[in-house]
């Protein structure tokens, strides 16, 4: 469903295929948890046309939140304009804003110089109360 590598410091993240509505969660657990693993270094997400369905789109914008409450920056890759579109339609906009690409390496070049023009400042995240941090299927999302 997903793999990972780091590229000149950028934690790249492919999802290859839509988990269905029923993978969603776990698809959130999966990136979340390697976010938690190496944060702060900043991640690009990469959608491939297996991956545009709605539920990969919907478990990149829970991470995007996540990677928020963190202080981690984010942005994702998909090469179809409408998902691009998608995306930044509905990505939270009390945080730090999502940015789409439609490459790669442009978006591993933005996402390493930003982070070293820009360094991730210590940021405290408070523990979530027990249920706001659970979904129905007990899983983090």
């Amino acid at each position: 469903m997903l793999s990972h590598t780091l590229e000149r410091g950028v934690l790249v993240i492919t999802v290859d295929q839509d988990p269905g509505i029923d993978g969603r969660a776990t698809l959130t657990t999966h990136i979340t948890h390697l976010v938690d693993a190496h944060q702060p270094t900043p991640v690009v997400i990469v959608l491939t046309e297996r991956a545009a369905g709605p539920a990969a789109v919907s478990a990149v914008l829970r991470a995007h939140q996540w990677c928020a409450r963190l202080g981690v920056l984010m942005c994702v890759v998909a090469h179809s304009a409408p998902v691009r579109r998608l995306l930044e339609d509905n990505a939270d906009t009390s945080g730090p804003r999502l940015v789409v690409h439609a490459r790669v390496d442009t978006a591993v070049t933005t996402a390493f110089t930003a982070a070293v023009q820009h360094p991730v400042r210590d940021v405290h995240v408070s523990p979530a109360p027990a249920s706001a941090s659970a979904s129905a299927s007990g899983e983090r999302v």
